[in-house]
């Protein structure tokens, strides 16, 4: 892979960081910056990763557009799944009970963490599994 191709990735981990850190417009800019180097490189799997930033960001804008982070999840876990991409998938999932927690705390959020937590268990990623089950017992 060429300079000009490791630019997705860079800038999907460099959005995640400033997510991380409460910087949420930082992060949507580097997150649409990924997804656009992504798409024009036909890096799919790298526009899945920017998708999932994306809509975590969304995720915790406040009022949450759940329509719009719901689409950015689907997106990013139909290109994931067609690579095998199982983690993202299950971070998909993770993202999207979080929301459905904070929005609806319904049990659509339950669905997505039982399947999080499913799929964490299979690929015996315990730190995510910790974290699905933090969620899950916020669940009212």
């Amino acid at each position: 892979m060429n300079l000009h191709g490791t630019l997705p990735i860079w800038l999907t981990d460099l959005g995640d960081a400033y997510l991380r850190a409460g910087r949420i417009d930082d992060a949507e800019r580097n997150a649409v910056r990924a997804l656009e180097s992504a798409r024009a490189l036909e890096e799919c799997g790298h526009e899945a990763w920017a998708l999932t930033v994306l809509g975590e960001v969304v995720s915790q804008r406040h009022p949450a557009n759940v329509a719009v982070a719901e689409q950015h999840y689907a997106e990013a876990m139909a290109l994931a799944d067609a690579r095998g991409m199982r983690p993202l998938v299950a971070h998909c999932h993770l993202g999207l009970g979080k929301l459905c927690r904070r929005v609806y705390n319904d049990g659509q959020a339950e669905e997505h963490l039982t399947i999080a937590a499913a799929m964490y268990r299979e690929m015996k990623m315990t730190y995510w599994l910790e974290q699905t089950a933090s969620e899950m017992r916020q669940i009212q």
